[in-house]
């Protein structure tokens, strides 16, 4: 049996085997050689590695950039291992000759395609984006103003980039100040009151705010763009002042919500349960999938309009078989 290398959450599963994983600048970071090693089956994971380097020229100019040295729970202790985040990772995959590889690659395909279309035709990625949070269960008037408090952000993020904002960590400061002003709390706290794991993944906040939430933080973020542009704004501490009174406008307005309804906007309530769905609703998923596939096969219509149509049937079904009384059969 093999020593116990850490907790589950510095483990990821790939095809059944481990892959070791350390929570570094606020993501994943992957060690290359388990990676490698699980697509490849190479005895010597690390000598294929050398071997792919030195066949990719450009892979191996650019390896300094998205691979680092972390450390890592190993069977012998803590190690400095190579990782990479989920970019980096897709970048090697395409070097690798290997059939388990191929997968990977075809869906950066079909990924790269898809991004080409959103660019040419921008609604596409709202479409895409609605039909992923259908598919998580969340209610469509939640949906809507999920979509529009992104496209403000986005509103937003374009103006703090001609502003000489810079994207990472400033970007962060900005936001937290916005959010900090309109909530009373930080990012971080906000996550602590609605009992948000840091290192679990599907924990982004906005996705597990309520109605209300979601208003103030596009207001917060709508407000603060429209106070750099009139002060027009230039560089970080100019932005982080528009940051501040954007919030703030934001904050006032929840603070008097609060004063009339008596009930705080921030709120413990969270969608974890629509992230982690039950067996019964994987079962209705997998049905869903099952069916739109044969039904776009057999009909001129595409899968995403199949995959609805057949959902919207399962739904009635379900809902039709929740109202009927249990009949049971006597002997």
């Amino acid at each position: 049996m093999s020593k116990d290398i850490g907790s589950s959450r510095d483990v990821a599963l790939f095809q059944e085997k481990a892959i070791r994983r350390t929570w570094h600048d606020s993501q994943w970071w992957f060690a290359v050689v388990d990676v490698v090693a699980v697509l490849t089956d190479s005895r010597d994971p690390a000598q294929y590695i050398n071997r792919i380097r030195l066949r990719d020229k450009e892979l191996a100019q650019g390896w300094v950039h998205f691979v680092h040295p972390l450390r890592i729970e190993t069977e012998g202790g803590q190690q400095s291992v190579n990782c990479a985040n989920t970019e980096g990772l897709l970048r090697i995959i395409q070097s690798i000759p290997s059939p388990k590889a191929e997968p990977f690659k075809r869906w950066l395909a079909k990924v790269g395609y898809e991004r080409i279309q959103e660019i040419e035709n921008p609604e596409l990625a709202s479409a895409r984006a609605r039909e992923l949070y259908e598919a998580k269960g969340y209610p469509k008037p939640w949906i809507e103003k999920r979509l529009r408090s992104i496209a403000i952000r986005g509103e937003l993020t374009d103006e703090w980039k001609q502003r000489g904002v810079k994207e990472g960590q400033e970007y962060a400061i900005l936001t937290a100040e916005i959010a900090s002003a309109t909530f009373g709390v930080t990012p971080e706290g906000h996550k602590k009151i609605k009992g948000l794991a840091k290192l679990k993944t599907g924990d982004n906040l906005r996705d597990h705010m309520t109605d209300l939430e979601l208003i103030f933080t596009m207001l917060g973020e709508a407000s603060t763009t429209e106070i750099a542009r009139r002060k027009d704004a230039r560089g970080f501490p100019a932005n982080r002042s528009s940051a501040r009174a954007g919030g703030t406008i934001a904050g006032d307005a929840r603070k008097a919500l609060e004063a009339k309804s008596g009930q705080p906007v921030v709120s413990a309530s969270n969608n974890l349960a629509l992230q982690a769905p039950g067996a019964a609703a994987l079962a209705v998923t997998a049905f869903v999938e099952t069916q739109a596939r044969e039904l776009a096969s057999k009909t001129s219509i595409g899968q995403a309009a199949a995959r609805k149509k057949v959902a919207a049937r399962t739904a009635k079904a379900v809902a039709s078989l929740k109202d009927k009384p249990t009949k049971v059969k006597k002997s």
